[in-house]
């Protein structure tokens, strides 16, 4: 095992620092630049490659309360006529990549609200909004559509607004079941919003329900874990994604940390951040759940899919629309301005708001998609023989013994397997998978 990987593997084993350390993309965003911004305008003007699916983000930045970890581009001081504004700015935006040549004439095969808040707007400027995505982008083929919402801005009618809008599969923010510490981290909703809205959401009747959970928020104690995946499991929702608690430098828990003069986080360390998920997901086996990556556990494997994730790790492309928004158009990767009114203001002028983009190489094409299917705890061959022409049992044979050495995985020829102890650190194990160039900083 390399020295990186050794290192990281300290770290992720000790207290938890400021940092990033969830792998959402690769190259690493720090390498991406204002100059190939350039790139985007090349490819727009050419057609698409054929047989590559297509995504649309759209991100609502919006909410009642910024949470303390929170590291996301979100907005709790915006009106009716701004929030207009901006959703004006975003379907101006998304109009402009539909008249493109390299996106007209395609049907979107996924479609996801984020945020910020999606919930937060009213029924009105919902059904306005995706009505007018619907005629930019017809959602004829659509498979699935993720609309995250938090708790208590939701009830019924707003609920069954969304369903019929076409939401197929919603996203509950719920991340710990008890009032004082979703109120000591942050959060605007309650325990007893919790229940309400989940179960109108049921009653509405979304083909899927999935309930986000947090592991190592501050305050968390192991019985308060325990009783969160009791309730959790009291509830059987369709799919449960756990994410482990990280401190961004961009968070209200950073800020306080610096303040304070302090390194470490007044959150779980690492450690037990991963013994309270391997908890959960063990817990949820028994449950009859089946645990798909290192972060989600699926009742029905067979009928519960997240297109969204499963089909921009392979590849797809993905128009993000809206502030700070992330795209990935055939190869390159951009992300929007991150300051509302700077975004709004360039879109109104005629321009694309892309802050900062690259153009990725076919082998880091390559290696973006093996890190973030190695998520799903398995790699396989003959995926990559197929479209890449990689044997990748080969090209990163030291990186599979270094990792079956540890007891963390085992590669059988055609298939790598990652152990449950793998898959609750697996984005500690990526770095010693990017090239030589991308291996200078940690954090992602």
């Amino acid at each position: 095992m390399s020295d990186s990987t050794a290192s990281s593997h300290e770290t992720e084993a000790g207290e938890t620092t400021a940092g990033n350390y969830f792998v959402s993309n690769y190259p690493p965003f720090h390498f991406w630049d204002k100059g190939s911004a350039r790139y985007l305008g090349e490819l727009l003007a050419k057609p698409h490659a054929p047989g590559t699916p297509l995504g649309v983000y759209f991100h609502i930045p919006f909410c009642r309360k910024r949470c303390h970890f929170c590291y996301f581009r979100v907005y709790t001081d915006r009106g009716a006529k701004e929030i207009q504004r901006y959703l004006d700015a975003g379907m101006a935006e998304l109009a402009r990549y539909a008249a493109s040549p390299f996106v007209a004439g395609r049907l979107p095969k996924f479609v996801y609200f984020g945020g910020g808040t999606p919930s937060y707007l009213s029924v009105a400027q919902l059904r306005s909004l995706t009505d007018r995505m619907k005629e930019l982008l017809p959602w004829n083929e659509v498979e699935e559509v993720t609309f995250e919402a938090e708790p208590g801005t939701l009830n019924e009618a707003k609920l069954h607004a969304i369903r019929e809008l076409g939401v197929t599969r919603l996203s509950l923010g719920v991340e710990n079941f008890d009032s004082h510490i979703l109120e000591i981290n942050g959060r605007a909703h309650r325990a007893d919003e919790i229940q309400r809205a989940y179960a109108a959401a049921r009653a509405a009747g979304f083909p899927q329900l999935n309930v986000d959970l947090i592991s190592g928020m501050v305050e968390e104690t192991e019985e308060n874990w325990r009783e969160n995946v009791r309730k959790l499991i009291e509830l059987e929702p369709d799919c449960v994604t756990i994410y482990q608690m990280e401190v961004p430098y961009n968070t209200g828990i950073f800020k306080q940390m610096k303040a304070e003069g302090k390194l470490v986080a007044p959150v779980a360390n690492w450690a037990t951040k991963r013994a309270w998920t391997g908890y959960a997901f063990a817990e949820l086996e028994k449950a009859g759940y089946t645990v798909t990556s290192g972060y989600t556990a699926v009742r029905n494997p067979e009928r519960t899919r997240f297109v969204y994730r499963d089909s921009l790790w392979k590849g797809a492309d993905l128009i993000g629309a809206g502030v700070s928004a992330f795209s990935h158009l055939g190869g390159v990767h951009f992300q929007n301005i991150t300051e509302i009114e700077q975004y709004i203001d360039t879109v109104e002028s005629g321009e694309l708001p892309v802050l900062r983009a690259m153009a990725t190489t076919p082998e880091e094409r390559m290696i973006r998609e093996l890190i973030l299917q190695l998520k799903l705890g398995r790699v396989g061959a003959p995926y990559f023989r197929e479209k890449f022409q990689v044997e990748v049992g080969q090209k990163f044979q030291a990186q599979w013994l270094g990792l079956a050495e540890a007891g963390l995985g085992e590669w059988n020829g055609e298939v790598f397997e990652l152990t449950r102890e793998a898959l609750l650190k697996v984005d500690s194990l990526l770095h010693d998978f990017f090239l030589p160039q991308h291996q200078n900083s940690r954090y992602v």
